[in-house]
């Protein structure tokens, strides 16, 4: 299973790479793969501002619909356009072409509260 170290997890799968005060948000490898084939990603948060584990989305998969959490507090500036007319991105390429969201952060302290690749391992074990 691919866990990048360069990058920070949340409890609920989502993975959070830092890009100066923005972050780009998606879901990891363990969650694609329980999931099964995504038909179908929903953000319809794009410019509003959240608190951290609010609900920015849902995926939505053959098996089942999953919510989508905020890693931390921000507006939500961008949506993956291409995951919308390709959800299997997702699948494919979680890390890279099936990133979800682009947040500008607004509380640089709760990037501490993220799991590092090791404790998120330890997660999913």
């Amino acid at each position: 299973m691919n866990i990048p170290t360069d990058l920070k997890y949340t409890k609920d799968h989502e993975w959070i790479r830092i890009e100066g005060d923005t972050a780009v948000v998606g879901i990891t490898d363990f969650a694609q793969g329980e999931l099964g084939d995504i038909v179908f990603v929903e953000v319809e948060t794009e410019g509003e501002t959240l608190d951290r584990e609010e609900t920015f989305g849902s995926v939505e998969a053959v098996k089942t619909v999953s919510d989508l959490f905020m890693p931390v507090s921000g507006e939500v500036e961008a949506f993956n356009e291409e995951i919308e007319s390709n959800p299997e991105l997702v699948n494919e390429d979680p890390y890279g072409k099936g990133w979800m969201v682009k947040i500008k952060i607004s509380d640089d302290s709760e990037l501490a509260d993220l799991l590092d690749a090791d404790a998120y391992k330890e997660l999913i074990a």
